[in-house]
């Protein structure tokens, strides 16, 4: 009977301490995920999605800032199959935005992704193939550009092959002319093929105060404008010494 009680004993002592045992894990465990957490929160972020680490809009000037490239007319594509070689093919972009896949007909690419290009290509071709796997691969595309017009030194189209500002553009376009109104530059850009957004840019006070980090970088089809001052409008009617006795260039 003292030897049933005495292993009693034993067993309940040992569930308690197996108890306790468990009870310590799991809150090592819960700290730990503490912990976790809490060096997640202190950066202030999240892990973000690959592509979507810049995503987020300029303050003064919606849209992406690292924005992938979308195809559009005139581009070429070359389409290659992993286990059907034989519908390999290489596409240029028509007019209309179309391609013409060999016996899958039409496929719409404009303004698409290339990854959203592929997708739509595997799905044209799933009626003809089993489980297509394609990649998609530009070979010609259309240089980035920026156009420059209005008062500038050299109006005209110019390829954007690095981040440039819209004060920069300027400087690349020939710089102001002694017409220009420094104050109230414009900025077009294209948000779809029906919009199109302007701002506009006091750069005579940002290069005055040293701003040269607030300027907005170009995208690729922007126009920067820069209009005429007031004086520019009467200088015609009046003689040069005549307009430098009572104007100040630094009012304009």
């Amino acid at each position: 009977m003292m030897a049933l009680l005495l292993l009693q004993l034993c067993v309940a002592a040992f569930a308690q301490v197996e108890k306790r045992e468990q009870c310590l894990g799991a809150s090592l465990q819960s700290s730990q995920i503490g912990q976790t957490g809490a060096e997640v929160g202190s950066t202030g972020m999240a892990a973000a999605k690959p592509g979507q680490a810049d995503g987020l809009g300029n303050p003064q000037l919606g849209g992406e800032r690292r924005p992938l490239y979308r195809i559009t007319r005139s581009d070429v594509v070359a389409l290659s199959f992993t286990l059907s070689p034989e519908f390999d093919q290489t596409l240029t972009v028509q007019p209309d935005g179309y391609v013409s896949l060999k016996d899958a007909g039409p496929v719409f690419a404009q303004g698409l992704t290339l990854e959203e290009f592929r997708i739509a290509v595997r799905h044209a071709y799933t009626g003809y193939l089993h489980d297509p796997e394609v990649a998609v691969a530009l070979r010609e595309f259309e240089h980035p550009y920026f156009v420059a017009g209005g008062e500038v030194g050299k109006p005209g189209k110019y390829e954007l092959r690095a981040d440039t500002s819209i004060i920069e553009a300027i400087q690349i376009a020939g710089g102001f002319t002694h017409e220009a109104k420094h104050s109230q530059v414009l900025l077009f850009r294209h948000v779809n093929d029906n919009l199109v957004e302007a701002h506009i840019f006091d750069l005579k006070k940002m290069l005055k105060e040293r701003r040269l980090g607030e300027p907005p970088q170009l995208r690729p089809g922007d126009l920067v404008f820069v209009p005429q001052n007031s004086i520019s409008k009467i200088e015609q009617f009046l003689s040069k010494p005549a307009l430098s006795m009572y104007v100040s260039s630094t009012q304009f």
